[in-house]
Parts: C-alpha cells; sequence; structure tokens
C-alpha cells in the first residue's frame, strides 16, 4: 500500500499520550541505572526523545518513526546486564582453528596475516569505512523517512528484525574475536574489556580516540558471531536497491565491501564472523518479506504506522 494512498491521520500530543511518555521514561531510566547503573548516554536517549517529542508535530512523528533503532540501541545497552558467557560455553580456540583450515594463508588466519602486513592508507581506509556502519544505516533511514515512509519502516524493522536474531546467536554461541586470541591466547577471561584491536591504528594515525572511546562502551567482548558490521551495510544495499538509488548504490555497495574487509584485517571479526553477519542479515530479510507478504495483519500494521507518520496534506 502507498503511505500517500490514504488521508494520513493525525499524531496530536494527548494527554494520554503525555502520561505513557512520561511513564515509559520514567521506568526507563530507572530499570537501565538499577541493570547497569547510570550512565549519561540513558540520560541524553530520554532527553533526546521527549524533546523531539514535544516540540511540534513533525518532530514527534520522526522520533516515533526513530523509535525502532532506540529499542534497538536499549536492547543492545542492556546486554550489559546479561552477558552472554553467563549461559554458554564461549568458543575461543575452536574458532580461531575453524578459521585457519579453511581460510588459512601461509599457516595464519588472515588476521594473523593482515596484522603483519599493515600500511596507514589500509589504516585509515579501514578506520573510515569501520565508521559507516551506524551513521550510513541511519542517515539512508532518514532519507526514507522524509521520502517513503513505507520504505523507512520496512528497512527499519528489517534491521531491528536482523539485530534480533543476531543477538540470539550471541548467546547461543558466545564466541571471541580474533584480537582476544592475539593479545590473551585461548584462556578465557570473564572481565576482558573492549579494546579497539587494529582500529588502534586509525586513532593513532590521525592523532584521535574516536574508536578508544566507542570500544570503551562495549557490551559484550565475547559477541563477535555473527558480524552484526557484515549485516548492516548489507540490508542498506538491498533497500537502496529495492528503492531504485541508482549511482548511489554503488557507494553502498562499496562500503560494504570496505566495512567487511576492514572487520578482517582490524581483527575484529573472523572471516567467519563476517559471512555468518551475511547469512544472519539475508536471514533477516527473507523473513521480513515473508511476514510482510503473508501475514495480513502485520502488513496493515505497517501501512497504517506509515500514513500516521505522514503529514497531513
Amino acid at each position: 500500500m502507498d503511505s500517500t494512498s490514504v488521508a494520513p491521520a493525525r499524531t496530536p500530543l494527548t494527554y494520554k499520550m503525555v502520561l505513557k511518555v512520561t511513564a515509559i521514561s520514567v521506568a526507563y531510566l530507572l530499570l537501565a541505572a538499577w541493570l547497569i547503573g547510570y550512565k549519561s548516554d540513558q540520560v541524553f536517549l530520554v532527553l533526546l526523545f521527549n524533546t523531539l517529542f514535544y516540540l511540534s508535530g513533525p518532530t514527534r512523528r520522526f522520533i516515533l518513526g526513530f523509535s525502532v533503532f532506540i529499542v534497538f540501541w536499549i536492547i543492545f545497552d542492556s546486554m550489559k546486564a546479561f552477558p552472554n558467557y553467563r549461559y554458554n560455553v564461549v568458543h575461543i580456540e575452536s574458532l580461531y582453528l575453524a578459521e585457519k583450515n579453511l581460510f588459512g594463508i601461509h599457516g595464519q588466519t588472515p588476521n594473523e596475516y593482515w596484522a603483519a602486513h599493515t600500511n596507514s592508507l589500509l589504516d585509515l581506509l579501514t578506520g573510515i569505512f569501520y565508521l559507516c556502519w551506524i551513521p550510513v544505516p541511519l542517515a539512508f533511514a532518514g532519507y526514507l523517512f522524509y521520502k517513503d515512509k513505507t520504505a523507512f519502516l520496512k528497512f527499519s524493522l528489517t534491521f531491528l528484525l536482523v539485530n534480533l536474531l543476531g543477538f540470539v546467536i550471541y548467546y547461543a554461541y558466545p564466541a571471541a574475536p580474533p584480537w582476544y586470541v592475539q593479545q590473551y591466547g585461548f584462556q578465557f577471561n570473564p572481565h576482558t574489556p573492549g579494546n579497539t584491536a587494529g582500529l588502534g591504528r586509525f586513532d593513532s594515525l590521525l592523532h584521535v580516540s574516536v574508536f578508544a572511546g566507542l570500544y570503551a562502551k562495549s557490551s559484550n567482548v565475547f559477541a563477535a558471531m555473527p558480524s552484526l558490521h557484515a549485516s548492516y551495510p548489507l540490508i542498506v544495499l538491498y533497500y537502496g536497491i529495492r528503492t531504485k538509488q541508482g549511482w548511489i548504490n554503488l557507494l553502498f555497495g562499496s562500503i560494504m565491501a570496505g566495512i567487511w574487509f576492514a572487520a578482517v584485517y582490524s581483527s575484529h571479526h573472523y572471516v567467519l564472523d563476517v559471512l555468518a553477519g551475511i547469512t544472519c542479515g539475508c536471514t533477516g530479510i527473507v523473513l521480513f518479506n515473508y511476514l510482510y507478504g503473508k501475514m495480513g495483519g502485520f502488513r496493515r500494521w505497517v501501512d497504517r504506522c506509515a500514513i500516521v507518520l505522514s503529514p497531513r496534506p
């Protein structure tokens, strides 16, 4: 259904909505503080949501639409309270040996090979590509929000579904990243902090602490399989093709390939992790299309949401 074919519904600010938003905001802050401790990120998120919600009708529709991504962030952040290594054995040596057997280069894993053959240009390029893993999906979502509300919701919900699939695998198959083996060997240490690994060379090259700051907030070191870094650009490219973005899809494809290579080059993921991320992305896309195509209630809900998010003519 084209979201412009039906007169859009209003998104008025009502007393009931104010109570709901206030209750959800307070409940989230209290629950998050109880589970993982107070963090300024949590307060910023709540302030941002409330500011845009109350500012105007257009900003209210925008933040309601992007609530899908807020749900993703909250779930991801909450994983700190429930580390996956508490529920299943962490795979360290077995994954390393499988990688070496399947993709070994002169008796080394691809990560070890590239760690011994780094150069400044690759350090710069891979760092730039890796920084695109969240900004590009968010920027594309923002474009779709103003261009096609239905396509925006399909993209956003597919993004959330792929993440949920990935999170399930994180708990079913906890896995250490390549840099962990390089620094700690095969001994399991649950208190290992996040690490920039090869991306630290990007920080050093530009005299910044971009990746140092990002990985200091890592939810779980032992969540390398699948690589959701590999999933995100795949989702973007798929919807770029579906929405006929033309030449921009060449850029999306280049970013996708760059992120895949950067994941291995920087020792954040094995090739197996990347392949698992690609599989997770494809599975999420197929599953969403199936649900949207076969479940009339779900399809009508998505189309209705697209109408609600659209401005009145």
